[in-house]
């Protein structure tokens, strides 16, 4: 009982702030996306209405994902965990799907995004060892992100995405940089839920085991990783195949219908796709467009949708990002906590920009990986802690990106709220 009691306080603390400064950080995020989400629930319906299922606002599928799920293929088990969800905020309403159920959605939403902010500052603080003042920076130029502001009020596959990845990072981390490894129970757990929400994410979970102490030199510890791997896979195949009632075909023609239809679009350049909306759009609001959508059963609406960089100076933004980025790869090349950082972010990489699922709208795809920027930039100063006239520039080069950052999504994020005040 001791035992069982240990691992719930460990598990507790691993989730939600421990220490003081972790408490602070979490409240303020909650209280900054709280008031946030609470004047557009409040005050607007595009959080939730139940004319528009889809893409009132850059291709997020709000009520469809709250009344379903998401699709089977991509969403396996969202179907689950958006009942509870629907189900809590209708408790909050009276039963009323109105201004009180969306307010219960965005703060939800606001819950899972400022702990996932949480979980970053934690990685920052404890896995890697910076400064207060930098950790502080960091978490503060990645609650800034496009992503992170627009899942704070959002109920989407996405938002809850984002928190069980940040957090299984930071929970892996914890057990790589103790040589310990991560027990089977944990990870089809975590398996269960990360796939469960989006299927593509599970190959991540499977990452951190490769590079646990000696997998490769001991047949016993590499026994061991084979064995909770397969045991994973099974548990979720199970779950997955029961969930569909064995209908295994829909899977693969579900799949390829989806891939026909969101892999397709020609009408902007493939580079400008990838670094406007895979690499941009998550991070820095581009320019907004308007569309006429519908929903299919006569009734018209709306839409905005990101459209590529217009002026020059967002794209240096991006490139002079991307540069820290991979200084800080190549630079910690021999960091497997690194390394699990940047192949998790490989795995978007083949899917959205090579193999090209979901491209025009890759912006809305940010809770996937959004998360590793702050964290291979914390690596970075790491990794020049003793280099002070370096650590100095790197310092003045993030201070300008995140001056930059703030005044460019303030601005985007006053168009949203015209968008907003009319037409919802």
């Amino acid at each position: 009982m001791s035992k069982f009691k240990t691992k719930f306080i460990y598990f507790f603390k691993l989730i939600f702030p421990a220490t003081g400064i972790e408490l602070i950080v979490f409240l303020f995020f909650l209280v900054c996306y709280g008031y946030l989400g609470s004047y557009i629930a409040i005050h607007y319906k595009i959080i939730f209405d139940n004319r528009i299922p889809w893409d009132a606002y850059f291709s997020f599928d709000n009520k469809s994902i709250v009344m379903s799920g998401g699709s089977f293929e991509r969403h396996p088990f969202s179907y689950y965990f958006f009942n509870w969800i629907r189900e809590l905020a209708l408790l909050f309403s009276d039963g009323k799907m109105d201004g009180n159920f969306r307010f219960a959605l965005a703060w939800m939403s606001n819950i899972a995004i400022s702990l996932s902010v949480l979980q970053i500052f934690k990685y920052l603080k404890n896995i890697i060892g910076l400064p207060l003042i930098l950790n502080l920076l960091l978490i503060l130029f990645f609650g800034s992100f496009s992503t992170t502001l627009l899942l704070s009020f959002t109920p989407e596959n996405f938002t809850y995405t984002l928190f069980l990845l940040a957090l299984f990072h930071h929970y892996s981390a914890i057990k790589l940089k103790k040589e310990e490894k991560i027990p089977a129970l944990a990870l089809a757990f975590s398996g269960i839920a990360i796939g469960g929400i989006t299927i593509t994410n599970i190959a991540k979970i499977f990452i951190p085991v490769a590079f646990e102490k000696d997998v490769f030199k001991s047949w016993k510890k590499f026994g061991n990783a084979v064995f909770r791997t397969i045991f994973t896979v099974v548990c979720f195949v199970s779950i997955y195949l029961y969930r569909i009632d064995f209908k295994y075909k829909n899977i693969f023609n579900k799949t390829n219908e989806q891939y026909e239809k969101f892999s397709n679009v020609k009408s902007t350049p493939t580079w400008d796709m990838i670094l406007s909306y895979f690499f941009g759009g998550n991070i820095l609001f581009s320019n907004f467009i308007i569309r006429d959508k519908h929903n299919m059963q006569g009734f018209n609406y709306k839409g905005l949708v990101m459209d590529v960089y217009s002026s020059v100076v967002p794209y240096i933004f991006i490139g002079v990002l991307l540069v820290l980025i991979f200084w800080s790869y190549f630079k910690n090349f021999k960091n497997k906590l690194v390394q699990v950082i940047m192949i998790s972010f490989l795995v978007d990489i083949v899917i959205h920009c090579i193999m090209k699922f979901g491209l025009h709208t890759s912006y809305i795809y940010g809770g996937h990986f959004v998360f590793v920027y702050p964290l291979l930039l914390g690596w970075l100063f790491y990794s020049y802690r003793q280099s002070p006239k370096i650590l100095s520039l790197l310092t003045a080069v993030f201070c300008i990106l995140f001056a930059y950052l703030v005044s460019n999504n303030y601005l985007r994020m006053t168009e949203f709220f015209w968008f907003m005040d009319k037409y919802y």
